[in-house]
């Protein structure tokens, strides 16, 4: 299986999604520093959110085999720049998370990490399993 980093914003959903592919039980935390595990890198959102600390998500790259960009379907904006997947020299996919609340806009999160660059994108609602699977077997397959 392929290594997945993941990356968004604070709030996004990447510690829930870590721990729904890994299958574990869904519980809150605050990420504070870079979890490595078997087949996932989970990342603090401040990372992306800091132009000054945006330079580490760059050097983690190293270590995964593919990136995920992380949007929630609540954001009421991206924090990521046009085309900003051409600098990574991994593949880079786009997840947009919490697609289940009433408040999401699925289509405009889709439009923003197409606008970053991925070309691949996964719908998915960590707390009750929607489209981890994808994930897995897209891992799998690669």
């Amino acid at each position: 299986m392929k290594k997945l980093i993941l990356m968004g914003r604070s709030m996004a959903g990447k510690t829930t999604l870590t721990q729904a592919l890994r299958g574990e039980e869904i519980r809150y935390y605050k990420t504070q520093d870079v979890k490595h595990y078997e087949s996932v890198i989970d990342t603090p959102g401040e990372y992306a959110q800091s132009h000054r600390l945006a330079k580490a998500l760059a050097l983690y790259t190293y270590e995964a085999d593919v990136v995920g960009i992380l949007c929630s379907a609540t954001e009421p904006y991206s924090i990521f720049s046009p085309n900003c997947t051409s600098q990574a020299n991994r593949e880079c996919i786009g997840i947009v998370t919490k697609i289940d609340l009433p408040n999401a806009n699925v289509p405009l999160a889709d439009r923003w990490l197409r606008n970053a660059g991925c070309r691949t994108i996964f719908h998915v609602d960590s707390k009750h399993g929607v489209g981890i699977q994808e994930i897995l077997d897209y891992l799998q397959s690669q």
